[in-house]
């Protein structure tokens, strides 16, 4: 099922074909690779050689935010890392000096966790993650011209790879171990990996800027950068998957099944865990109790842990706090609010009112604010007046909304 809300562009920007049809035929399935002379389409709004220049040389960037790779190997941080100077206390910031060398040498610039430190892609990759109904980050890769950052492997996550500038050559081969689960790395499985990477490929092409290919977890993949700089995003998705419910599902199972006996009895005088194990009795028992608990749970019993973990996963649009804080103190009635897009916020009832939840901090609400918050959520928007000057104030202030 696609995510809530209308259009999906910053998805149906990447794959080139109807979203309905990616849904049905390619998401999980197969790789689907869509040029930009059949669009067209660039990545320039996104990101850019002087982007990368700028986080490098200007941002004081840190470890782990980028790396460097050669010949399928990461280089020491310390190689290409220095002291942020007086009165510092950093010794991990990005050095540009080192990094031109690593670079020039072949070495392959690795720009980790963009969609944190680049506004535009935060912007964008938001918004992906919204009509994907998954989490995603965003790694940007720079490779100089004839060199490979890393040798065939494969992810535990699906990919996006966009080509920003210059040309790579991409090798796509068929998984060795499908649909890995986040605790499945592809060096688990090295042998068979090594073994494939030396069959033909599935795919084999070149990249030209604009081009973007969607890649299954599983699939096997390396890239050469051809002529110049070659500069591509992978965006990893990182799929909710049925191992997710099914976690969430046992948790619920255990606290309901714990208020039983089964579960509350201690084992006989005498068990020896460690040569025995449990008496089969004693196992039959629990697990009947387990499954009965299992049969009686609905999605509403695990929607609150599977939400909190999807609240968790991805972050609400950025906030300015400077400007937050003397917005509140200068609210008028007929100011504007907007809710906080990508906040995930919901109301919880209590005793005698309810709990705004969401990827800012909770509110607690009295009973005569529910309904003006429920429409707030509602709407995506509403007046100071119409929630009333002080519970304005706090939403304002607990990054719930910000002025319109």
């Amino acid at each position: 099922m696609l995510a809530r809300g209308g259009g999906h562009p910053a998805l149906s920007r990447l794959v080139g074909v109807e979203v309905e049809t990616f849904a049905r035929e390619v998401w999980s399935r197969a790789p689907l690779l869509s040029r930009a002379g059949d669009l067209p389409r660039d990545f320039d709004d996104l990101f850019s050689p002087a982007a990368v220049d700028e986080l490098v040389s200007s941002r004081g960037l840190r470890t782990p935010f980028l790396r460097m790779a050669r010949d399928g190997s990461t280089l020491p941080d310390r190689s290409f890392t220095a002291g942020g100077g007086t009165g510092a206390g950093i010794t991990d910031q990005a050095s540009d000096s080192a990094i031109l060398g690593h670079f020039a040498d072949g070495a392959t610039l690795v720009l980790q966790g963009l969609h944190r430190t680049w506004r535009p892609i935060t912007d964008f990759t938001q918004d992906l993650a919204a009509d994907l109904g998954h989490p995603v980050q965003v790694n940007a890769y720079v490779t100089p011209r004839g060199s490979t950052g890393f040798s065939d492997h494969y992810d535990v996550h699906d990919v996006f790879v966009l080509q920003v500038s210059g040309e790579k050559q991409w090798r796509i081969r068929p998984p060795v171990h499908p649909l890995p689960l986040r605790d499945e790395p592809w060096t688990d499985h090295r042998a068979a990996v090594e073994q494939a990477a030396e069959q033909s490929p599935l795919i084999e092409e070149t990249f030209q800027p604009g081009d973007c290919l969607y890649l299954p977890r599983g699939y096997l993949h390396s890239a050469t950068a051809l002529g110049g700089t070659s500069i591509h995003l992978t965006i990893g998705v990182h799929p909710w998957t049925g191992r997710h419910v099914a976690d969430a599902l046992v948790r619920a199972a255990l606290e309901r099944a714990a208020d039983g006996r089964a579960l509350r009895e201690s084992l006989p005088l005498g068990t020896d865990l460690v040569t025995d194990g449990a008496a089969e009795a004693d196992v039959a028992a629990v697990r009947e109790a387990l499954v009965d608990a299992l049969a009686s749970l609905s999605s509403a019993d695990v929607r609150a842990g599977l939400a909190a973990a999807a609240r968790s996963a991805q972050r609400a649009a950025p906030v300015s706090p400077v400007q937050q804080a003397e917005a509140a103190q200068r609210l008028r009635p007929d100011d504007v609010l907007v809710l906080r897009r990508h906040l995930a916020a919901t109301l919880e009832p209590t005793g005698d009112g309810a709990r705004l939840v969401s990827r800012a901090a909770p509110v607690v609400l009295g009973p005569q604010d529910v309904a003006a918050v429920d429409d707030l959520v509602a709407a995506g928007s509403t007046t100071v007046s119409a929630l009333g000057a002080d519970l304005a104030r706090r939403l304002v202030v607990a990054g719930v909304v910000v002025p319109g």
